[in-house]
């Protein structure tokens, strides 16, 4: 039997535990023998295929945004940090329009504009990039919530064993941070506040007009993961007071793999961001490494088409999300969040006495829908974020997240509702 290293299974330790190991090769080994019954790549027929409703965790890529990254991706596949060609020139030239697109929807100088591998990063460039410019300040007291992100509650939580003072404010049963609880939590040493823009599992807008009123009068660094608002909730993006934004390219029917943390500035001064690798000068000496053109090409049409297209792809999702409402409100569903806060591309709702993962796995060859978010997917435990909202566990426990987009395809309702309804009998 293969030797393993004491760290080569993830909660086994080497000399323990020998069935534990025989066991997992044993799978994998079965693994391996069915994939090579599987033609490669393996495919299924259109039939078989559910109606994605998942775009809260990972949008379909707009086709525009395919053609244009081909290009890229095939001939003009230059270094953009080798402008000594024409291949590198054209290369650098494509990644600083792309630049300028997403700019442009934020309201930010496309200099300030410092692209990252996705949203996760960007939040932890953010928080941790503030790190040395709150100890250098003297002021180490930092304001968040806790239905955020993991890539922010990870990040603060790191944070707060630093010897800074994370404090996490509660969430309303209506879904979103009252402004009033964040002026009261201000205090003089307050250096930085993280709230997000909307929720990646109930859709609900935090009032981002009413917190930028507030937070005027005050010096604190004002941080928005705007992943979820970013392309869909244009205005809350661009409220001057934001001072670090978050969004990533695959919740805008871009690529995955790239996103970007925006700078808003004061004046002419930047927020103090130190970067967090080292390596290279690239993105203003704050996030070193080669840059993946074509997923930046590609984010930057998805930029210009979510520009473009706001007002049609809203509609779109009012009129989807009213049809499921007419289809689902007779089974009596408890839904999550004040709807006045709601975007139109999300619902969270759960069927009391039918637990999620019942219903997902019942729906999967009709809908694929999920419990949480993506990362948070392989996790036991009921929602944070319904749990921060005061749904008590065994009701967090019956929720499911259902988001579409303007690509969504029709459903069949009829057979969703009497998949529930039989399950409801059972």
């Amino acid at each position: 039997m293969p030797r393993l290293s004491a760290v080569g299974i993830s909660g086994l330790q080497a000399g323990e535990d020998v069935k534990k190991i025989r066991l997992i090769f044993k799978i994998l080994q079965r693994i391996g023998k069915r994939r090579k019954a599987f033609p490669v790549p393996f495919t299924r027929e259109a039939s078989a295929v559910p109606v994605y409703l998942d775009c809260n965790a990972t949008t379909p890529m707009e086709p525009a945004v395919i053609e244009r990254m081909q290009r890229f991706l095939t001939t003009d596949y230059g270094n953009a940090a080798s402008p000594i060609h024409s291949f590198g020139e054209w290369a650098r030239l494509a990644v600083e329009h792309a630049r300028l697109q997403i700019a442009r929807l934020l309201a930010v100088r496309p200099d300030d504009v410092i692209f990252t591998s996705g949203a996760t990063e960007a939040n932890n460039l953010a928080l941790l990039g503030l790190a040395a410019f709150g100890e250098r300040s003297g002021r180490k007291h930092i304001l968040s919530s806790a239905a955020e992100h993991k890539s922010v509650l990870e990040p603060l939580q790191w944070l707060e064993r630093k010897g800074f003072a994370v404090e996490l404010l509660p969430t309303t049963s209506a879904g979103y941070t009252d402004p009033q609880a964040l002026a009261k939590a201000l205090r003089p040493d307050t250096f930085l506040i993280s709230l997000m823009q909307v929720n990646n599992e109930t859709g609900i807008r935090q009032p981002l007009e009413e917190m930028a009123a507030l937070l005027q009068d005050h010096p604190a660094l004002w941080h928005v993961d705007a992943v979820q608002g970013f392309g869909k909730d244009l205005e809350g993006c661009r409220l001057e007071r934001i001072d670090l934004l978050s969004v990533s390219a695959h919740k805008i029917y871009g690529p995955k793999g790239v996103g970007a943390l925006a700078l808003r500035r004061r004046g002419r001064e930047r927020p103090p961001l130190e970067p967090l690798m080292a390596g290279g000068g690239q993105e203003q000496g704050l996030r070193p490494g080669t840059l993946p053109v074509p997923l930046i090409v590609g984010f930057g049409e998805a930029a210009k088409l979510a520009g473009r297209f706001a007002a049609a792809r809203r509609e779109a999702c009012l009129a989807f999300r009213a049809g499921a409402l007419e289809a689902l409100l007779p089974l009596e569903p408890v839904i999550h969040g004040a709807p006045s806060f709601c975007l139109p591309h999300t619902l969270n709702l759960a069927f009391p006495g039918i637990s999620a993962s019942r219903s997902i796995a019942a729906l999967k060859e009709v809908i694929a829908v999920s419990a949480t978010s993506a990362c948070t997917a392989g996790s036991p435990e009921p929602s944070h974020v319904l749990r921060a909202m005061g749904v008590p566990k065994v009701l967090a426990a019956c929720s499911f997240r259902i988001s579409w987009c303007h690509l969504t395809e029709k459903v069949d309702w009829d057979e969703v509702v009497s998949i529930l309804q039989r399950l409801r009998m059972e």
